[in-house]
């Protein structure tokens, strides 16, 4: 069965990307881009739920906006988050340096969709063509990943993509209905190993200026077992040893947690934590948060997250593991 690890994604310390790419109407400009200083506290939500594109980020039921705070804990939560490291520290794999995060594009729903050809995992991905521009980009490092979000409330997302004539080459490829709960099939890969999306799993900074997230995120760990649990789809373990974690497993930051010392973009990160969560969706470096490539990022804030210990966590119960 086809499946990618990311190897190259845990040899490096920290994920890489490119500068923001916005190729979208000024009115959905903040979801890509961003101005002034970040907001510094939480605050109350004035919308309905999370957005991208003008979208909502997928129905208010879907798994990735599902209000965490009380379930039940996994039989496997202690275990799990010993295997990633209880003395080991949260990290956020994006900063204001360019090389860091994963870069997004936004775009109008008349966007013109191009080729794109698959080299790898092709009868897992969907076919093009997809709306991405020739000019998004592409994150720097072995991933490559593509990511764009459409007016059209469509998620299209590339692994291991290069510009290729008039469209693109990756090795996989996926496309996500932001309107719809529908998941990908199991054993299915997509441009993550856990056949998640990508994108919906970034801190963004137009969220961290609306000051509040409303939604899970995304983080990797260096080993992984031979399963999944939804809405992850897929495996890229190395072992079936049900001590270490599942690709979908999701781990929450727990209540008693205080967040007293924390301010700006950290406490916004850490109260998602505490309600949202966060899916492992990848093998890479322990306990490193998914982010957005941004230059206007607060490393001082987001380096705050540095002092969260593993211990901090704990998993909670979303469902059977499959294989």
């Amino acid at each position: 069965m086809p499946s990618h690890s990311r190897l190259t994604r845990f040899a490096r310390v920290c994920a890489s990307g490119a500068l923001l790419a916005l190729v979208a109407c000024t009115t959905h400009a903040r979801d890509a881009t961003a101005s002034g200083a970040l907001a510094a506290t939480p605050m109350a939500s004035t919308t309905t739920g999370a957005t991208i594109a003008g979208c909502p980020l997928f129905p208010a039921d879907n798994a990735w906006r599902a209000d965490v705070s009380h379930y039940p804990l996994s039989p496997y939560s202690a275990a799990w988050v010993g295997s990633v490291g209880s003395s080991t520290h949260l990290h956020p794999d994006f900063g204001s340096d360019p090389s860091y995060g994963i870069p997004y594009s936004v775009v109008p729903a008349t966007q013109q969709p191009v080729p794109i050809r698959f080299t790898a995992y092709g009868d897992q991905s969907d076919p093009g063509p997809y709306p991405i521009p020739t000019t998004a980009k592409i994150e720097a490092g072995g991933d490559a990943h593509v990511l764009v979000a459409s007016a059209n409330c469509h998620i299209y997302e590339l692994y291991g993509a290069k510009r290729s004539g008039s469209g693109w080459a990756a090795m996989s490829g996926a496309v996500f209905n932001l309107k719809s709960d529908a998941l990908r099939p199991d054993t299915w890969t997509s441009a993550d190993a856990a056949g998640l999306p990508i994108l919906p799993g970034l801190v963004r900074p137009d969220e961290i200026r609306a000051g509040h997230i409303d939604h899970a995120l995304r983080f990797t760990v260096q080993t992984t077992q031979r399963g999944f649990i939804h809405p992850a789809t897929h495996q890229a373990g190395s072992t079936s040893s049900a001590s270490v974690p599942p690709m979908g497993a999701r781990f929450r930051l727990k209540a008693s947690f205080s967040l007293t010392p924390y301010h700006g973009a950290a406490l916004i990160i850490l109260t998602a934590l505490k309600k949202y969560g966060m899916f492992v969706a990848d093998n890479g470096s322990n306990w490193f948060i998914s982010g957005a490539t941004y230059t206007g990022w607060n490393d001082n804030d987001l380096n705050q997250l540095k002092n969260v210990a593993g211990s901090a966590f704990e998993v909670v119960n979303t469902g059977a593991i499959r294989h």
